[in-house]
């Protein structure tokens, strides 16, 4: 198993981190994977995909079943890859379906620590939300840093498994 390394919070950004016994590309191979968020999700909003393809580009949108009191139930998502780069960095902008991303964004960075484990940086960033209707309603952050530390070990145990 892993070892998580720590975390840190500011007012707009959680990130966690942890070294995840297995290689970048493991782990990159399980995180460009939509269908795997389900099992990795440890804020449980997570349902389903709705058709969501491997993640290859910037550019790509994934769509995301999902359920949560702070939208009244069940929802979809549309999820704007903004960073990509092979074995190394995933992100995305999150947006309710069929509308454009009003700020918060996931991140995963991925640095090798010897060929067979990755250090895992995981980031929940809202700072570019500006709306104040929406900064309103919604009450960032939606996902506690121990859900995201949750995430990390479900990751962990995935890519162990591999």
């Amino acid at each position: 198993m892993g070892l998580t390394y720590g975390a840190e919070m500011a007012d707009t950004k959680i990130t966690v981190e942890r070294l995840i016994p297995a290689s970048t590309d493991t782990v990159f191979d399980i995180l460009s994977n939509p269908e795997r968020h389900i099992a990795l999700d440890g804020s449980g909003f997570i349902r389903s995909t709705a058709g969501a393809q491997r993640i290859k580009a910037v550019g790509d949108i994934f769509t995301m079943n999902m359920e949560g009191d702070h939208m009244g139930g069940e929802y979809q998502t549309d999820n704007h890859v903004t960073g990509y780069a092979d074995n190394a960095l995933l992100a995305w902008q999150t947006a309710p379906a069929g509308t454009e991303p009003p700020g918060w964004e996931w991140v995963w960075e991925l640095s090798p620590e010897g060929p067979d484990h990755t250090l895992v940086r995981h980031s929940y960033d809202w700072s570019k939300v500006t709306d104040p209707a929406l900064l309103q309603k919604v009450k960032f952050p939606l996902v506690s840093e121990d859900q995201m530390k949750a995430t990390l070990v479900k990751l962990d145990e995935a890519a162990s498994g591999s």
